[in-house]
């Protein structure tokens, strides 16, 4: 029986991946990198090692990064409070499921962006509790964030599942013991998903797959 669910944020709940690639592309572009989806997606996303070293490569100097990275923290903040990112269905497939399993979002965003994201969201209501990148030492693709969940909600690996879009994503819920199903979008739509539980291919699907789990159990 599926008791919780640990939402991935970022390309799951809000479409803000393709924004977070955009400041990021813009910051690296004035330091002389041209930087392709296809490499933030294999630096980001699957291998979560950050394009900043394709800077260093062409000779940007190593001291330099943390400003590129703080340059790019206030484009992003700036795009996102610019743009409608509530994915279709995110918010009414949260309400549908409130009150019938614990909720909590796991997500690697910084702090002070995830408040700046959930301002208008309507989701968070119905979230009984948030782990973000303040919140542990190692990230995703580690399993540190869905094992903190875990011991927060009180339930057993089997009774959670993590529904999440990328590749370091799913390896971190694989890690950590946990039923993950995927929803791959945007930028995560080439991605390989071997070890999800399923692949969906929209968010509304997940009320109806614990549904049907809880109904069988």
């Amino acid at each position: 029986m599926i008791k919780a669910i640990f939402w991935d944020n970022d390309g799951v709940l809000v479409d803000t991946e393709r924004l977070y690639f955009e400041a990021t592309r813009r910051v690296l572009g004035g330091a002389g990198v041209e930087l392709s989806e296809k490499t933030f997606v294999e630096t980001l996303m699957v291998r979560a090692t950050g394009p900043w070293r394709l800077a260093v490569e062409r000779g940007f100097p190593e001291s330099g990064i943390p400003d590129l990275k703080r340059e790019r923290n206030a484009v992003y903040s700036s795009l996102l409070s610019e743009s409608d990112i509530v994915v279709p269905g995110a918010l009414e497939t949260v309400r549908r499921l409130a009150g019938r399993v614990a909720m909590a979002i796991v997500t690697s965003s910084r702090r002070e962006h995830f408040r700046l994201i959930h301002q208008k969201t309507g989701i968070l209501p119905f979230i009984d509790f948030v782990i973000d990148s303040e919140d542990t030492v190692r990230y995703k693709p580690d399993p540190d964030p869905y094992l903190m969940a875990l011991e927060r909600s009180g339930q057993s690996a089997a009774e959670c599942l993590v529904v999440e879009d990328s590749e370091r994503g799913l390896a971190s819920a694989v890690a950590a013991g946990i039923r993950c199903v995927v929803i791959p979008r945007g930028l995560s739509r080439g991605g390989r998903f071997d070890g999800a539980w399923k692949v969906l291919t929209d968010i509304s699907e997940v009320g109806g797959l614990v549904e049907s789990e809880n109904l069988q159990s």
